[in-house]
């Protein structure tokens, strides 16, 4: 699952209270399974805790970007059951330095597991490699710490030849026994499908940042509402949502279906 906000841009220009929503969302079948209102992103970090109360936290993964990677998120998720893949960045400046050191200064021996993606397309040729290190296992008291991982990602516009490269730490709690660095390379490119799955289509489709909605709790249900028809399009089998919406309000009978409701003759 993956924790991550969303700001109601269009609400929040008319003052409406609580416009930003911190979210979790199933990875793989891009379902919105809790949502909770926050004043600001800043409060996803004393908010977080009341999303993962609304989940079952027993043998599932969850994923977030660096903001929520906090030590009592951490612990809230391994004392609930769950294990967490965090990104460390300068916010945890301690964390950040150990694994830092730990990559610039690997110990002498076996090489350090590994994964490594290469991908083609949108004009550009990404590379990701993944690496793995138990080295700080019982020398820092990060909760829940079983490995630290450090993602380089290396990119080259094809069209230009211009070349970007960027390193990225990150912990987690999964032991090695439990997962290759080849998945948890794919838990951290899939946090990615709360933005394409459910804020990019809220936004593309529904033109969420453009709803001046601004009464009480106005703007959070009909944040809702978008996600449950989402959800239900995509429990349907509809991969295109803005397609699936056009096909719908062509054929209203089919839309009726979906939730249960046949017109009768």
């Amino acid at each position: 699952m993956a924790l991550d906000g969303k700001t109601l841009r269009g609400s929040r220009k008319q003052g409406a209270p609580g416009v930003h929503l911190l979210s979790a969302l199933s990875h793989h079948v891009g379902l919105t399974l809790a949502q909770q209102a926050v004043s600001d992103k800043t409060n996803e970090i004393t908010q977080v805790e009341a999303v993962l109360r609304q989940l079952v936290l027993p043998g599932r993964v969850f994923t977030m970007d660096a903001l929520l990677t906090q030590r009592h998120v951490a612990q809230a998720i391994v004392d609930g059951g769950g294990d967490y893949v965090m990104i460390v960045k300068a916010n945890q400046p301690q964390l950040h330095a150990d694994i830092e050191l730990v990559f610039t200064l690997p110990p002498a021996g076996d090489p350090q597991p590994s994964a490594r993606t290469v991908d083609i397309g949108h004009g550009r040729i990404e590379q990701r490699n993944l690496t793995t290190s138990e080295a700080l296992v019982g020398h820092n008291d990060w909760p829940g710490l079983a490995q630290v991982f450090e993602i380089g990602r290396h990119v080259i516009t094809k069209k230009t030849g211009e070349e970007r490269v960027e390193v990225v730490y990150g912990v987690t709690s999964l032991r090695p026994e439990r997962v290759t660095p080849g998945q948890l390379l794919a838990f951290v490119r899939g946090h990615w499908h709360i933005e394409n799955k459910s804020h990019w289509v809220r936004d593309v489709t529904f033109d969420e940042d453009r709803s001046q909605v601004r009464c009480g709790n106005i703007p959070q249900v009909m944040a809702a509402l978008r996600n449950t028809t989402i959800g239900v399009l995509r429990w349907a089998g509809h991969t295109n949502i803005a397609a699936a919406c056009r096909q719908l309000a062509a054929q209203p009978a089919q839309a009726l279906a979906l939730i249960g409701i046949a017109l009768e003759n």
